[in-house]
């Protein structure tokens, strides 16, 4: 049986959205884009907000709804990684979906903070997943290579 894959996004500055779309040309899932009914403001301001709602535990209303979340098997979850942890509109969408027995597979992007605590807060809020290892990408320097050999070890 063939898995039924999803790959769910936020993208702030397109650097995720790029890996997301480079893991979707690898593995034909369905791209899902995260999208804010109340978009973040452009420039050095969104920091501040963010770390605001990150500290607050805030939820902003998303736009983009999943219906259909139990048809998928495999559901990667990219983010950038802001304050150390996944951006607030990730935190909605995990928090609005059940991905209970499904497996889990984080990516995200990054400045130079790294992982930080993403794959745990992922694992949090997807309780009852198979949480994989995921792929930290600096920016959006990522080769194909890189992501090959991230598959093999997630799907």
């Amino acid at each position: 049986m063939e898995k039924k894959i999803l790959i769910a996004y936020y993208t702030h500055s397109n650097n995720t959205e790029k890996l997301a779309k480079a893991i979707q040309n690898k593995t034909g899932g369905v791209l899902h884009k995260i999208t804010l009914k109340t978009p973040y403001p452009s420039g050095r301001s969104i920091s501040d907000q963010a770390k605001k709602e990150i500290d607050a535990g805030f939820k902003p209303e998303l736009v983009s709804k999943l219906d259909d979340a139990e048809t998928y098997d495999v559901v990667f979850v990219g983010s950038p990684n802001w304050w150390y942890t996944i951006a607030p509109p990730v935190t909605t969408f995990l928090s609005e979906n059940d991905f209970a027995g499904k497996v889990v597979v984080p990516f995200y992007t990054h400045g130079g903070g790294g992982a930080g605590s993403i794959e745990e807060d992922i694992a949090k809020l997807c309780e009852g997943a198979k949480i994989q290892v995921g792929l930290s990408v600096y920016g959006d320097g990522f080769n194909d290579a890189q992501i090959d050999t991230w598959l093999k070890k997630v799907i």
